[in-house]
């Protein structure tokens, strides 16, 4: 089983259930691809009304919550009148320290839309960059003048903090935290179940082959490139590949370029030489073993095609 991090939503009263339900969402199917990231629930009352009205209950008390450096804690936006109608203050002071002190373990604290608000006020993001959801920037700004508010971005990440902007930016910080824990791979297998394109912020602009081209709704293609990116070491032909995804070779070189906006062995190359880079920095592998790892028939063929070709490093 892979080693995977508990995620714990902390819900406060008018949530916006989409801030939560779009990031458990994709840890949920994370989860289901690896048997793990075990999601929970817990608020400062046992139950709250979400900013439509409807009541979630069942929620455990976040005191009794167990979190360990490396877990996820996210902070669900909420209703926006609430930012300014005054807060509970014996509640939330006590929300506030909780929060300071799984920062200090190494919790990994993740706000969505105006949960970076309590971030805020918990003390957290002063001299961090942060951002919101755009239409409460300026609030933002004028309420902590120390923090460094970004526009323009979906999400930014500060050691173990991290923010997002509005409503379905959630998801994009989910997208992109399992690939920092599981690779980009399980990000784009998780992205693709969700039916989402996986769209990184401008400060993670950094391109990966693994998700570059994937941005189609054609099955088989799809099957071919997890397939693909799974046995880099094997030189199959177009023929066995074609017979892999039932379609005539014409008909499935034609089809992953229309898909795609790519041939299939441009594809194949630009695969071999990402694992190839990475691989290059691993101590005590030989240029002839990444060669045959990567599919190259040999160190000289590598060695040519990565001078002829940028790739990311």
């Amino acid at each position: 089983m892979a080693t995977t991090s508990k995620v714990v939503f902390f819900v406060p009263p008018g949530v916006h259930l989409l801030d939560m339900s779009g990031p458990s969402q994709a840890f949920l199917a994370a989860g289901q691809m690896l048997a793990g990231y075990p999601i929970e629930h817990c608020s400062f009352r046992e139950s709250i009304i979400d900013s439509t009205g409807l009541r979630v209950c069942g929620l455990a008390h976040y005191s009794a919550v167990k979190l360990q450096a490396g877990d996820f804690l996210f902070l669900p936006g909420y209703s926006s009148r609430l930012l300014t109608a005054g807060e509970d203050q014996k509640e939330w002071q006590g929300v506030y320290a909780w929060l300071q002190r799984e920062a200090e373990k190494g919790v990994r604290l993740c706000s969505v839309c105006t949960g970076a608000f309590i971030l805020a006020r918990a003390g957290l993001l002063t001299g961090r960059p942060c951002t919101t959801h755009w239409s409460l920037i300026p609030l933002l700004r004028k309420e902590f003048p120390a923090i460094d508010v970004r526009e323009d971005v979906l999400f930014t990440e500060d050691e173990n903090i991290y923010t997002s902007a509005g409503i379905s930016s959630g998801i994009d910080l989910a997208l992109y935290l399992l690939e920092e824990d599981q690779g980009p791979l399980l990000a784009h297998k998780v992205a693709r179940e969700l039916v989402v394109y996986f769209r990184r912020s401008d400060r993670h602009s950094q391109e990966s082959v693994y998700l570059n081209y994937r941005n189609h709704l054609h099955r088989g293609i799809h099957e071919l490139q997890d397939w693909l990116i799974a046995n880099l070491d094997t030189r199959a032909t177009i023929d066995q590949m074609a017979a892999m995804v039932n379609m005539s070779s014409r008909n499935l070189t034609r089809t992953f370029k229309v898909q795609t906006g790519i041939s299939i062995n441009r594809y194949i190359t630009l695969l071999r030489l990402e694992l190839a880079t990475s691989l290059r920095y691993s101590p005590g592998i030989t240029m002839r073993e990444i060669a045959s790892r990567c599919g190259f028939a040999n160190e000289r063929q590598l060695q040519r095609i990565m001078k002829s070709t940028v790739v990311r490093h």
